[in-house]
């Protein structure tokens, strides 16, 4: 009787795991799909911080994708386990506009890099160090927080008014903004160091991570 009763509770569990799993592979897959042209570049060029311009620009191609990636992690919270079809349908529903605040962002990190890099000699560089992180960090967290609500809302609102809003409510929940960019550089370390591991296997728990965090950043918009 007992093992009867615990047959469908295993099966079920079962079934969860490998469906996450599977969600997971299929997510990584894809992800190194849509960023191929960058990760093509960086397996090629021996020195990227040399050329840093061109990758800042075929860094564009990883917003659509990731807004794909968040597309699939909603569609499975639901409890699906269907990837192509989320991936595609959130990737074309924010592409143009996730470039667009994807630059956007680009665009204040580099200027952000670039300040550092020349204040960092002097005797009050040090003093600004806490003011070019904490920029940075609400750069980052506000760009994925914004590519997230494209990519899992079919809603009309206007960029500038959705980034201002996400801008906001990252600033009160500071410390998921402060978790998603420490994920993120990981993330893309894991990837740097060991690529094929990097991209099959840790990219999807770890941006698993910062869809959670963001979700909890941006549920007031859910809830508008």
């Amino acid at each position: 009787m007992t093992a009867r009763l615990l047959r469908p509770a295993s099966q079920e569990t079962y079934e969860k795991v490998f469906g996450m799993v599977y969600v997971g592979l299929m997510a990584n897959v894809l992800l190194a799909v849509g960023c191929a042209p960058l990760l093509l570049a960086l397996a090629v060029v021996r020195d990227p911080l040399a050329s840093w311009p061109f990758f800042v620009v075929l860094s564009g191609f990883c917003a659509p994708a990731l807004a794909g990636v968040f597309g699939c992690f909603a569609e499975h919270d639901s409890g699906s386990t269907r990837v192509w079809r989320p991936f595609a349908a959130a990737y074309r529903r924010a592409a143009g506009r996730a470039v667009a605040v994807w630059f956007g962002g680009a665009a204040v990190v580099v200027v952000l890099a670039l300040d550092a890099a020349v204040v960092h000699r002097s005797a009050w560089g040090p003093a600004l160090v806490p003011f070019f992180v904490t920029a940075t960090v609400l750069v980052v967290a506000t760009v994925v927080a914004v590519i997230l609500v494209l990519a899992t809302t079919s809603g009309t609102v206007r960029t500038g008014s959705l980034v201002r809003a996400c801008l906001g409510l990252v600033a009160r929940r500071w410390y998921l903004g402060l978790a998603n960019a420490a994920v993120l550089g990981l993330a893309v370390a894991v990837v740097l160091v060991q690529p094929l591991a990097g991209l099959l296997v840790a990219c999807a728990p770890l941006l698993y991570v910062v869809f959670g965090n963001t979700r909890a950043i941006t549920a007031p918009l859910a809830r508008d």
